[in-house]
């Protein structure tokens, strides 16, 4: 039922990073050739860092043609232990849901996109009663509409948000780690479009973009990217407890925290 949303975060799916993940889309962060063997060492202490917080995780096999499947993020969209299929926004990165979609129709039911709606799970997050979605270069208005279509159905409320040129996702400037309170990268969204949303936003500087992307679990806990001192420092001030886990590996494909997971329960 709609209502307060305490991250409990009990189960998540991820997957294994591509041997060929220096082919993976990198458009925003990337600074180098992304490394498959660095950014599998990310991953492990990325799974760690989520087991640490008392999530189980089920790990599944790397897709060899798909340089970008580490980001399951974005092939499904959790409602109410409904599973949403993404229809890809990349098209190289069609392929990629299949493997997720069978995993979580083992306790999930399974929802199919129409045929010209596109959708990334990157453009999507709970935030306490309603779904936000960005429409971005990957999510169209067609998927943002179907989306928010089934929410609606489920009685939760949504929030459609246009996402810049200047980033990627939704997810890659914002994030929720606690009831009420949006982290948020300056110089990408604005007062205008999520100052009624949230009773409290963190601002974090335009240079720690990637840091945006936050992970909040029960009792403000939080896991943050490592290496960025100013965000780090506001959420301290904030009150959280904070895990870091140095994500510059994946980072170099565009990828944040979220990225690889799918909260399924």
């Amino acid at each position: 039922m709609p209502g307060a949303y305490d991250r409990s975060r009990r189960e998540a799916v991820v997957r294994r990073v591509s041997p060929n993940f220096d082919r993976a889309l990198s458009k925003y962060f990337g600074t180098r050739t992304p490394d498959p063997v660095a950014a599998q060492g990310a991953h492990d202490a990325y799974v760690m860092a989520l087991r640490a917080h008392g999530t189980e995780v089920e790990v599944l096999d790397a897709l060899t043609d798909h340089p970008d499947c580490c980001f399951v993020e974005d092939c499904a969209v959790m409602i109410d232990g409904v599973a949403l299929i993404s229809n890809l926004g990349a098209p190289s990165r069609v392929g990629e849901e299949v493997a997720v979609a069978q995993y979580l129709s083992e306790d999930s039911d399974i929802l199919r996109m129409p045929e010209g709606a596109t959708l990334d799970g990157g453009d999507v997050f709970f935030f306490d009663d309603r779904y936000l979605i960005g429409l971005s270069t990957r999510t169209n208005q067609a998927g943002a509409d179907f989306l928010a279509e089934q929410v609606k159905s489920e009685g939760f409320d949504y929030e459609l948000i246009d996402i810049p040129l200047s980033t990627l996702h939704l997810t890659t400037v914002c994030s929720s780690p606690r009831e009420g309170t949006l982290v948020v990268a300056e110089g990408h969204l604005n007062e205008g479009q999520i100052g009624h949303l949230a009773d409290e936003i963190l601002w974090v500087p335009n240079s720690d973009t990637y840091a945006a992307n936050t992970i909040g679990y029960s009792s403000d806990r939080v896991i943050i990217a490592d290496g960025y001192a100013s965000t780090r420092q506001v959420m301290l001030d904030a009150g959280f407890s904070i895990t870091s886990v140095d994500m510059d590996a994946i980072r170099q494909a565009d990828g944040s925290l979220t990225c690889l997971s799918v909260f399924n329960r």
